[in-house]
Protein backbone atom coordinates (compact mmCIF):
# COMPACT_ATOMS: atom_id res chain seq x y z
CA UNK A 1 0.00 0.00 0.00
CA UNK A 2 1.59 3.39 -0.93
CA UNK A 3 1.31 6.62 0.60
CA UNK A 4 -1.08 8.14 -2.18
CA UNK A 5 -3.35 5.48 -2.40
CA UNK A 6 -7.02 6.55 -2.74
CA UNK A 7 -9.20 6.32 0.38
CA UNK A 8 -12.56 5.05 0.70
CA UNK A 9 -14.68 7.99 -0.20
CA UNK A 10 -12.93 8.30 -3.41
CA UNK A 11 -10.50 11.03 -3.01
CA UNK A 12 -6.48 11.05 -2.27
CA UNK A 13 -5.16 10.40 1.01
CA UNK A 14 -2.21 9.13 2.83
CA UNK A 15 -1.86 7.02 5.70
CA UNK A 16 -1.22 8.19 9.35
CA UNK A 17 -0.70 6.32 12.82
CA UNK A 18 -1.77 8.10 15.43
CA UNK A 19 -0.19 6.86 19.23
CA UNK A 20 -1.19 9.81 21.09
CA UNK A 21 -4.35 12.23 21.52
CA UNK A 22 -5.09 11.75 17.85
CA UNK A 23 -5.94 7.89 18.72
CA UNK A 24 -9.54 9.23 19.65
CA UNK A 25 -11.27 10.35 16.34
CA UNK A 26 -13.98 12.57 18.24
CA UNK A 27 -10.61 15.10 19.36
CA UNK A 28 -9.34 14.66 15.87
CA UNK A 29 -12.56 16.05 14.70
CA UNK A 30 -12.34 18.90 17.17
CA UNK A 31 -8.55 19.45 15.00
CA UNK A 32 -9.47 18.59 11.56
CA UNK A 33 -13.57 20.33 11.72
CA UNK A 34 -14.72 16.93 10.37
CA UNK A 35 -15.77 13.43 11.48
CA UNK A 36 -12.78 11.13 11.17
CA UNK A 37 -14.43 8.02 12.23
CA UNK A 38 -15.10 7.27 8.44
CA UNK A 39 -10.97 7.23 8.09
CA UNK A 40 -9.64 5.09 10.99
CA UNK A 41 -8.69 1.79 9.28
CA UNK A 42 -7.89 0.18 12.66
CA UNK A 43 -5.57 -1.01 15.28
CA UNK A 44 -2.28 -1.29 14.42
CA UNK A 45 1.16 -2.17 15.60
CA UNK A 46 4.53 -0.31 15.18
CA UNK A 47 7.54 -2.45 15.99
CA UNK A 48 11.12 -1.27 16.81
CA UNK A 49 9.35 2.14 18.80
CA UNK A 50 7.99 2.64 22.36
CA UNK A 51 6.21 5.41 24.03
CA UNK A 52 7.27 8.11 26.00
CA UNK A 53 6.35 11.72 27.41
CA UNK A 54 9.22 13.38 25.82
CA UNK A 55 7.42 16.94 25.22
CA UNK A 56 5.61 19.47 27.32
CA UNK A 57 2.86 21.03 25.26
CA UNK A 58 2.66 24.88 25.68
CA UNK A 59 -1.05 24.29 24.86
CA UNK A 60 -1.68 21.87 27.10
CA UNK A 61 0.79 22.65 29.83
CA UNK A 62 1.48 18.82 30.24
CA UNK A 63 3.66 15.70 29.00
CA UNK A 64 2.48 15.04 26.01
CA UNK A 65 3.22 11.56 24.19
CA UNK A 66 6.05 10.98 21.94
CA UNK A 67 7.63 7.43 19.97
CA UNK A 68 11.44 6.62 20.51
CA UNK A 69 13.38 4.02 19.11
CA UNK A 70 13.75 0.84 20.81
CA UNK A 71 15.56 -2.60 20.39
CA UNK A 72 12.40 -4.39 22.74
CA UNK A 73 9.48 -4.99 21.26
CA UNK A 74 6.62 -2.61 19.90
CA UNK A 75 3.80 -0.24 20.31
CA UNK A 76 0.00 0.09 19.68
CA UNK A 77 -1.58 2.64 18.03
CA UNK A 78 -4.29 3.79 15.66
CA UNK A 79 -4.34 3.80 11.56
CA UNK A 80 -6.11 6.39 9.41
CA UNK A 81 -6.40 6.97 5.90
CA UNK A 82 -6.82 10.53 5.69
CA UNK A 83 -7.67 12.62 2.75
CA UNK A 84 -4.56 14.76 1.73
CA UNK A 85 -6.70 17.78 1.82
CA UNK A 86 -6.14 17.50 5.99
CA UNK A 87 -2.44 17.06 5.99
CA UNK A 88 -2.13 21.02 6.70
CA UNK A 89 -4.85 21.02 9.54
CA UNK A 90 -2.57 17.95 11.27
CA UNK A 91 0.81 19.26 10.69
CA UNK A 92 -1.02 22.27 12.23
CA UNK A 93 -2.12 20.09 15.47
CA UNK A 94 1.08 18.63 15.45
CA UNK A 95 2.78 21.72 15.66
CA UNK A 96 5.02 21.21 12.95
CA UNK A 97 5.56 24.16 11.72
CA UNK A 98 6.48 25.65 14.73
CA UNK A 99 8.99 22.57 15.48
CA UNK A 100 6.80 20.62 18.01
CA UNK A 101 6.94 17.71 15.56
CA UNK A 102 8.13 16.19 12.39
CA UNK A 103 6.91 14.20 10.05
CA UNK A 104 8.49 10.57 10.42
CA UNK A 105 7.98 7.51 7.77
CA UNK A 106 7.22 4.47 9.83
CA UNK A 107 5.74 1.01 8.61
CA UNK A 108 3.26 -0.41 10.40
CA UNK A 109 1.00 -3.98 10.47
CA UNK A 110 -2.81 -3.37 10.31
CA UNK A 111 -6.25 -5.76 9.80
CA UNK A 112 -3.38 -8.43 8.80
CA UNK A 113 -1.60 -5.98 6.22
CA UNK A 114 1.97 -4.37 6.18
CA UNK A 115 1.28 -0.80 5.79
CA UNK A 116 4.43 0.99 4.21
CA UNK A 117 4.90 4.87 3.86
CA UNK A 118 2.99 5.82 6.94
CA UNK A 119 3.01 8.91 8.51
CA UNK A 120 3.37 9.88 12.05
CA UNK A 121 5.04 12.41 13.97
CA UNK A 122 8.05 12.47 16.47
CA UNK A 123 8.92 15.37 19.00
CA UNK A 124 11.78 17.30 17.14
CA UNK A 125 12.93 18.75 20.26
CA UNK A 126 13.24 15.68 23.40
CA UNK A 127 13.32 16.54 26.97
CA UNK A 128 16.19 14.35 28.99
CA UNK A 129 13.46 13.09 31.33
CA UNK A 130 9.38 12.49 30.94
CA UNK A 131 7.09 14.70 32.41
CA UNK A 132 3.26 13.64 33.36
CA UNK A 133 0.16 14.23 31.51
CA UNK A 134 -2.61 16.38 32.56
CA UNK A 135 -6.07 14.43 33.28
CA UNK A 136 -7.63 15.65 30.08
CA UNK A 137 -4.73 14.17 28.28
CA UNK A 138 -4.45 11.27 29.88
CA UNK A 139 -8.74 10.75 29.20
CA UNK A 140 -8.35 11.52 25.60
CA UNK A 141 -5.32 8.87 25.00
CA UNK A 142 -7.29 6.34 27.12
CA UNK A 143 -10.34 6.84 25.22
CA UNK A 144 -8.98 6.87 21.33
CA UNK A 145 -7.57 3.73 22.76
CA UNK A 146 -9.99 2.01 23.85
CA UNK A 147 -12.76 2.96 20.90
CA UNK A 148 -10.12 2.34 18.64
CA UNK A 149 -9.74 -1.41 19.81
CA UNK A 150 -6.17 -1.77 20.84
CA UNK A 151 -5.99 -4.66 22.68
CA UNK A 152 -6.41 -4.80 26.48
CA UNK A 153 -2.98 -5.61 27.69
CA UNK A 154 -1.56 -2.61 25.64
CA UNK A 155 -4.61 -0.53 27.24
CA UNK A 156 -3.52 -1.89 30.86
CA UNK A 157 0.17 -0.50 29.61
CA UNK A 158 -0.80 2.93 28.54
CA UNK A 159 -3.01 3.47 32.02
CA UNK A 160 -0.01 2.33 34.26
CA UNK A 161 2.51 4.66 32.58
CA UNK A 162 0.23 7.65 32.47
CA UNK A 163 -0.83 6.67 36.31
CA UNK A 164 2.93 6.01 37.14
CA UNK A 165 4.35 9.52 35.79
CA UNK A 166 1.51 11.16 37.88
CA UNK A 167 1.90 9.69 41.03
CA UNK A 168 5.39 10.34 40.77
CA UNK A 169 4.93 14.28 39.94
CA UNK A 170 2.07 14.64 41.82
Amino acid sequence: MGANHTCDLGEPGFYYFAYGSCMCPVDLKRTLGEDTHRYVIGPARLEGYRLGFFRRSPHRDCGVLDIVPTNQGGMEGVLYHLPWRLSDRLDQREEVPTGGYRHHEVVVDCCGQSYQSVRTYVVVDKLTHEIAPNDWYFNVVMRGAVTCGLSEQYCWQLFNRMNWLQDQQG
